[in-house]
Order: structure tokens, then sequence, then C-alpha cells
């Protein structure tokens, strides 16, 4: 029996969605300075460079965009029966001070982000931590929630 599947968003609702963050992000942080994008490997990588591509074509500035790979920080890492693909982290820049945007392709029980919050602090303290993500399934397991999505 062959798998259904269902198109959620198609490639032009996407872009609709990040410029639309773009803004909003621009506008929250009364503009760029200080603020830093950090996509979680493997969905939210793609997901900062573009969402970082659509703020520089609006502002002027070119925003560094690093990633972050949680798998050794994740809570369930002793329950899992497979060891866990280790991916790259590349955030070549302290922190400290600084206004980051955590973004990942979809926000479910919170674990994810909770994780990646866990890890930043591994770069330094930043001054504050906003979340973007394309999509929030809601089923939350921890309270956490997106500033954007």
């Amino acid at each position: 029996m062959p798998v259904m599947t269902k198109e959620l968003l198609n490639k032009k609702d996407i872009d609709r969605i990040l410029s639309r963050m773009a803004h909003e992000i621009i506008e929250k942080n009364k503009g760029v300075e200080n603020l830093y994008i950090v996509g979680i490997q493997r969905g939210g990588v793609h997901l900062a460079k573009r969402l970082s591509g659509k703020i520089a074509a609006i502002e002027g500035a070119d925003i560094p965009v690093g990633s972050l790979d949680i798998s050794l920080y994740r809570d369930d890492l002793g329950m899992r029966k497979e060891h866990p693909v280790v991916r790259e982290t590349a955030i070549p820049w302290d922190l400290t001070d600084k206004k980051i945007i955590l973004v990942d392709d979809v926000l479910f029980t919170g674990r994810s982000i909770r994780a990646a919050m866990d890890a930043l602090m591994d770069f330094g303290r930043p001054a504050q931590i906003q979340r973007a993500v394309l999509l929030d399934r809601g089923h939350r397991e921890l309270p956490i929630r997106a500033d954007y999505v």
C-alpha cells in the first residue's frame, strides 16, 4: 500500500513565511545590531541561512549565521537504542551579550529547543535567545514557545 503524503507548505508559502519572520525580527529587535542567527541541525540550518538572507536584503547588513548540533545535549540520550549521528556545530564567535535567533523547522515537545539553549551556553552568555520555527505542532512537554512562527 503506498504511503500517502500531504504537502503542508510549498516553496512560495515558505518564502512568504520567512519574509514575514524577517520583518518581525527586525521590528522586535529595533534593527539588527548584535543579532546572530543559529540554526539547529538539520532542518533549522537551511532556514537560518534563508532567514539571514531575507534580513540582509531588508536591512543591507550581513547577519552572521551558525549551525548547532544538539545530539549530545538531549535529555533522552541515554534512553535511545542507537548512537546519535553528530553533525557540525559552527559558531565561530562568542555569543556573550548577543541577541540570538535560534531557528528550527518544527517545534513539537520543546525538548530540542531546550537542548539547543543548553548547548548555546557553551559559546557564551547571550543577552537574549529568541526562537523562530517554521511549524508549531503544539503538544508541548516543556513550557517552551516560539517567538516567531
